[in-house]
């Protein structure tokens, strides 16, 4: 007498929950929330436990209540991580290629002409200390972020970009957007990160580039007014003292990306 069948259907079953159950730890790890996702397992089993296999009506019924409620609570809790999700699933390159497919519309990517303006900007704005934050737009639009700022739609031009973020500029404080090899708009403001882990002597402009970077699929370039130096944010990671040939070099692999 067996007491269950197990069949191809339940291996398929079980990777899928395993695998499911990894990708939303490695986001909690990230998020710095893993001893809610553990406290979250444990009462999970609990309840499972107490409901299935101990038919405990009473406590099990308390449970399933509580178990509804908190669900409500944890979409509030973890909207961001939930947010990130969704988007990250949507970003996927196979699935992006299918809805490219359907909606008829293709990434323009940004070539190497359009990236050297940019980089030899940089590079002068580092050797003056000029502060700069410019956001290139990828696959994720940033149409709510481009309204925050005042549009200029102009081609990309290292004299442009340097003009916009001299000190006595009135858009110097704010972001530039690059999107689709235009200048889109600047003096634009970003979302900050309030990540514990960003290094202290980083300013207000490595947070707000942080925070693109982690909203988004955006790649933000940050030349701070203090040292010069160059960072650039991509996926919620700097890299930082960029020379010209480094900042080049990443422009190219990630845009072609």
């Amino acid at each position: 007498m067996t007491f269950f069948e197990f069949g191809i259907k339940d291996i398929i079953d079980i990777v899928l929950v395993a695998l499911m159950l990894y990708y939303i730890y490695r986001l909690m790890k990230e998020s710095r929330s893993l001893n809610v996702f553990v406290g979250i397992m444990v009462f999970v089993l609990v309840w499972l436990f107490v409901s299935q296999v101990l038919e405990m009506r009473l406590l099990g019924s308390i449970m399933d209540k509580l178990v509804s409620v908190g669900v409500i609570g944890l979409i509030v809790l973890f909207q961001e991580e939930i947010r990130k999700f969704f988007y990250n699933l949507g970003a996927h390159r196979k699935l992006k290629g299918v809805a490219e497919f359907f909606t008829g519309k293709r990434a323009v990517k940004i070539d190497k002409e359009s990236i050297m303006p940019i980089v030899m900007a940089c590079m002068s704005l580092s050797r003056g200390k000029v502060g700069a934050l410019i956001v290139l737009e990828r696959a994720a639009p940033l149409d709510d972020i481009v309204d925050t700022g005042d549009r200029i739609d102009a081609l990309i031009n290292q004299r442009l970009i340097e003009n916009i973020f001299f000190k006595n500029s009135p858009l110097h404080d704010g972001a530039m957007v690059i999107s689709k090899k235009r200048i889109k708009a600047a003096g634009c403001i970003l979302p900050v990160s309030h990540d514990q882990d960003i290094p202290k002597h980083l300013g207000l402009r490595h947070r707000a580039a942080m925070g693109i970077s982690q909203e988004s699929d955006a790649i933000a370039i940050v030349v701070s007014e203090e040292t010069g130096r160059i960072s650039v944010a991509i996926k919620g990671q700097f890299q930082l003292r960029l020379s010209a040939e480094q900042l080049e070099s990443i422009l190219t692999t990630e845009l072609a990306m």
